[in-house]
């Protein structure tokens, strides 16, 4: 995969109407300032002592917000059609991601964080400004998912459970959480020991994996909405919409869960200055059933490996 660096915004955003300069302007400001709301109010939750439950909030206020936005703001208008896929995607992200991230990441990491490494330990730098501390836990995070999720596209065995998720026939952020249990514990096995190695205390883990949880429904929206050069720092929905083509030379690419640094440093970045494809999805098979799609990675017949080769690059 060849890194692409020339990506222009407004080609790979919006669904081509004409829109006055604060309509424009507002296209610029909407993901970052939708993601700036959804920090301040994790930092009130530290601030009142209940981080758990305005992150609650603030998530279920950030969903709101977005299935609001795609009806007035869409990016792609076909994909507010009904999949049929409500039902299984609120049961993945109920029963699978959620149970997961719940009991995992939340009822361990951050209980033992609390009892083990609540004032740092290892090398961490617990001296260091706590934002400089967000910003290198989250550095140290996205390696292992970033190896989990390219891992998943270039093992066979793994890409039978992340092909749930790209299964999807159109992105918005109520299928944010689409994934198979293995798949989530394969990221979070992969991301969370790093953060334990490294000493990073219960405070750097609610910010590592709250911020994770906003990026990841922002990432999924289908909202319109322009990026520039954040989509080289950043995941953005404009980035993570050349993922999900079902072109291995575009899919193979842009690996990183919050952050791009690892897909630029490793040649994997790809953002093109086009419009992303509408027809996404596997090639091969994958149930309608909730029930169905858990069962499918045990399956004998499997949605094809996206292998990439040499005359599509």
């Amino acid at each position: 995969m060849s890194i692409v660096l020339d990506g222009g915004a407004d080609a790979i955003t919006g669904d081509g109407k004409q829109r006055n300069i604060v309509g424009y302007a507002l296209t610029f400001l909407l993901w970052p300032g939708i993601l700036a709301a959804c920090l301040y109010g994790t930092w009130l939750g530290f601030e009142a002592g209940h981080s758990a439950i305005y992150f609650n909030i603030t998530y279920l206020l950030l969903a709101l917000s977005l299935f609001t936005l795609e009806r007035l703001l869409p990016h792609e208008r076909n994909w507010l059609d009904n999949d049929g896929q409500i039902g299984p995607d609120l049961a993945h992200t109920l029963l699978n991601k959620g149970f997961a991230q719940v009991l995992v990441v939340v009822g361990v990491t951050i209980g033992i964080a609390e009892v083990a490494a609540s004032k740092g330990g290892g090398f961490w730098p617990g001296d260091w400004p706590l934002a400089f501390q967000i910003i290198l836990g989250m550095l140290i995070a996205e390696a292992g998912l970033y190896t989990a999720h390219r891992v998943a596209h270039e093992w066979s065995l793994l890409w039978r459970f992340h092909a749930v998720h790209h299964s999807a026939p159109r992105l918005w952020f109520f299928n944010t959480g689409r994934f198979h249990v293995v798949d989530t514990v394969t990221s979070i096995l992969l991301s969370q020991p790093l953060l334990f190695l490294a000493g990073a205390p219960s405070e750097v883990f609610i910010w590592v994996n709250s911020t994770t949880a906003f990026i990841g429904m922002l990432t999924h929206c289908n909202i319109e909405m322009r990026f520039g050069p954040l989509n080289y720092v950043f995941n953005t929905p404009a980035v993570h919409r050349w993922h999900h083509s079902r072109k291995p030379a575009e899919g193979n690419s842009n690996y990183g869960e919050n952050l791009m640094l690892y897909d630029v440093l490793l040649r994997t970045f790809y953002c093109p200055n086009r419009r992303p494809p509408t027809d996404i999805g596997i090639d091969g098979p994958m149930p309608a059933s909730f029930a169905g799609q858990v069962a499918q990675p045990f399956r004998r017949i499997q949605a094809a490996l996206p292998v990439t080769h040499d005359d599509d690059q």
